[in-house]
């Protein structure tokens, strides 16, 4: 019997040891196509057994549930069935080695109890203090949507009636250096302009940084009346020239610039940074089609998701109802990620909310606004002279036929001071790359081709020149 009890006690020991080896909170850095994304999984021991939850810092996300967690004879197990998140790992010394799988795909990711940091990226046309030039901290207010947004103001030593600009970001809630990847490419262009004589203001998009506002229900109509609200902040200002502001969009902000200054005479000049010209779900259907070629897909797979893609946007734009219509999309949106041969392998529950959460996206505010605008007519009420810039290897944006799209609008609207460039061996982010695919992104150094910096500010110089001598030539 004590031989026993003896046997009893030092198996519970031996568990209650278990548990405690892995509670607590493990660390760890998942890399994904370059990408660094930071994970936590937080781990206590209950009456019932071990529960958890996960982190995601990078997305602001926290206190994620795992639905199952299992520690046994040094092996663990996190399960996220909504996400359709697993990862299997075993505990050697202080230090969990495992594979984190999501939706079928598998990528090493060991946790620590030491919080990791990442891999420093390099990226060398990073500019560092101190600036050779002023640097503000600025706020202004969007009084139509009653939002405060932040922003920072560069502005060239020297005196004068230098131009000014405004950049406008990319799809998605962005920072005021439009920051990706560890790139910061708003950061370098300001740099870049202000010291060459151009002042730069940008800003957090609208809820984030220390901008307000909700982003998640803004459309691009909606965006362009912070730029609005920009213009005006910029006008308010007595050491600012007013008589030359321009607008810089990159991606969707090229799409935004032109929605501003066709409504007000205050923009002198636009500078479009692979902004889309073709409508949306135009667009969006030869972006999915190069991707996914560059990325292996077969012309048959290809071919399904084009036309299931096509359906699907027509969908949504001739609907009226937005409730109905997200029923009508399950068959559709089914059959879209039954082209995936990973969906196949997993549980119901997953796929039925893999469904559910492309559909939602799908269905957004600003998607359903994006896939039925038509840039064409926007354009085509321009007046102020444009520089259009794209590369020849974009895949979001594809150069051709976005920049017949644009100059054919400018030219329909009796607009002649158009300039329109393709660079060579260049990708969405204005990068040299070699094919152009997303997944390059990171793993490029240079964070924008200097080339396309200097056509920039030679165009926008150019275009001050220019307004000089009629200015003069009118007194005269």
């Amino acid at each position: 019997m004590k031989s026993l009890l003896i046997i009893l006690f030092s198996l519970l020991v031996s568990l209650t040891l278990s548990a405690q080896e892995i509670t607590g909170k493990w660390y760890g850095v998942l890399k994904v196509q370059g990408i660094q994304l930071s994970l936590a999984f937080n781990v206590e021991k209950t009456d019932t057994g071990l529960v958890s939850t996960m982190d995601s810092p990078d997305q602001n996300a926290f206190g994620i549930p795992v639905t199952n967690t299992v520690f046994d004879n040094s092996k663990i197990s996190f399960e996220v069935k909504n996400a359709a998140i697993l990862y299997q790992g075993e505990l050697v010394g202080n230090e969990v080695k495992g594979v984190f799988k999501q939706a079928g795909q598998e990528f090493p990711l060991n946790l620590s109890r030491k919080e990791i940091e990442k891999e420093i990226l390099k990226r060398p046309q990073e500019p560092k203090e101190p600036f050779s030039y002023f640097s503000e901290e600025v706020n202004f207010e969007n009084s139509k949507a009653n939002i405060s947004l932040a922003g920072t103001l560069t502005l060239p030593k020297n005196e004068g009636n230098y131009p000014i600009v405004i950049l406008i970001s990319g799809s998605g809630p962005q920072d005021r250096n439009e920051e990706i990847l560890g790139h910061k490419p708003f950061l370098v262009i300001a740099d870049y302009l202000t010291k060459n004589g151009i002042g730069v203001l940008r800003f957090d998009d609208r809820g984030v940084g220390k901008s307000t506002g909700n982003y998640a229900i803004a459309t691009s109509e909606d965006l362009s009346t912070d730029v609005e609200s920009a213009i005006s902040y910029i006008k308010s200002r007595g050491d600012i020239n007013k008589s030359s502001i321009g607008l810089i969009g990159h991606s969707e902000g090229g799409l935004i610039a032109p929605m501003v200054a066709a409504k007000t005479a205050d923009v002198n000049f636009i500078v479009s940074l692979a902004g889309p010209g073709i409508r949306g779900d135009k667009l969006l259907l030869l972006q999915q089609e190069l991707i996914s070629r560059v990325s292996g897909g077969t012309e048959e797979t290809i071919i399904k998701s084009h036309d299931l893609n096509k359906k699907i946007f027509d969908l949504i734009i001739k609907s009226k109802d937005e409730e109905s219509v997200k029923e009508e999309l399950i068959p559709l949106m089914t059959a879209l990620l039954q082209v995936d041969p990973n969906f196949a392998s997993l549980d119901e529950d997953i796929k039925k909310e893999a469904i559910t959460q492309h559909i939602l996206q799908y269905t957004s505010p600003w998607m359903r606004y994006f896939i039925s605008y038509d840039p064409a007519p926007t354009l085509e009420k321009v007046t102020c002279p444009v520089l259009a810039l794209n590369g020849a290897k974009d895949m979001q944006v594809p150069a051709k036929e976005n920049l017949n799209a644009i100059k054919s609008a400018l030219e329909k609207g009796g607009n002649k001071n158009v300039y329109i460039k393709e660079f060579a061996e260049v990708n969405h982010l204005f990068q040299k790359c070699s094919s152009g695919s997303p997944a390059e992104y990171a793993t490029i150094e240079e964070t924008i081709a200097p080339l396309v910096l200097e056509e920039i500010t030679n165009w926008i110089t150019t275009q001050r020149l220019k307004s000089a001598i009629s200015a003069s030539k009118t007194k005269n």
